[in-house]
């Protein structure tokens, strides 16, 4: 049966069909010994001859998911031309063909997930407001009304971790608000020091050590779309919050009092 490409090479775990795209639309791919640089191109994967920078794809591999604990200072990727630490480095022992759904940015550790299915790949980089949840170090603590004002104009989920007197904090928003919470931290005398990834969704990075990894089924991996355990929680409010409904309460006391007298 025909498909499209990219979907093809997705579908083998060469690469997400995003990237897929882009492989093709450079000349990298060829069909039957043609290269084919359109991405509407349709090929069969049981007859025809297709062959992905100049290697024949394979038929279709197991599923292979890996929960990875990316250390700072290593590039989200394969490999770098700037010859930095990338993700290969760390895959000792995997013989299969994975590459990182998504990125995480050169200082930031955490979780990375790793797989060969382009499927799922895909359905990732198209949730665009996939929540995710980082540990971060300020340089300076917040107030109150800081963490206010920060979660009204981003969106962000941001609490205190008491576990440490340096000024970490728990923050959970959609990757699409991370660089303006960023920037607005930065703006406001709150440079981030350090920052690490410990979820996306529903899936936790959990006792994983930097540089190590664990494997898990498709079903956990599926978990990256399902809500955070924290979305689950009772959301705490803020002294301000409370200390103003002790108020009322105390007006209405008050008013009822004066009403029998």
């Amino acid at each position: 049966m025909e498909e499209r490409l990219q979907k093809i090479i997705a579908r083998a775990g060469v690469a997400s069909r995003r990237h897929a795209e882009q492989m093709i639309a450079s000349g990298m791919v060829t069909v039957n010994g043609r290269v084919v640089t359109e991405l509407g191109t349709k090929a069969d994967a049981s007859r025809d001859h297709i062959k992905v920078a100049g290697k024949l794809l394979r038929p279709k591999q197991d599923r292979v998911y890996l929960l990875f604990h990316k250390p700072a200072e290593v590039v989200s990727t394969l490999s770098d031309p700037e010859g930095r630490r990338s993700v290969r480095d760390f895959l000792h022992g995997v013989s299969a063909r994975v590459f990182p759904v998504g990125r995480l940015e050169y200082h930031t550790s955490g979780l990375l997930l790793l797989t060969n299915d382009g499927d799922l790949a895909n359905r990732v980089l198209r949730a665009h407001e996939l929540r995710q949840r980082y540990e971060i170090k300020l340089k300076n603590p917040l107030l109150i009304a800081e963490v206010e004002n920060l979660s009204r104009s981003t969106g962000a989920r941001i609490e205190r971790l008491r576990r440490s007197e340096s000024p970490w904090y728990e923050v959970e928003l959609s990757e699409a608000r991370r660089d303006a919470l960023r920037d607005r931290l930065f703006q406001t005398g709150h440079p981030v020091e350090k920052m690490k990834r410990i979820g996306i969704g529903g899936l936790e990075l959990g006792p994983v050590a930097p540089g190590q990894f664990r494997e898990i089924s498709a079903q956990q991996a599926d978990g990256i779309f399902r809500p955070s355990t924290a979305d689950k929680k009772p959301q705490k409010k803020s002294p301000r919050t409370v200390a103003g409904q002790h108020g009322r309460h105390a007006e209405r006391r008050s008013s009822r009092q004066k009403k029998r007298r």
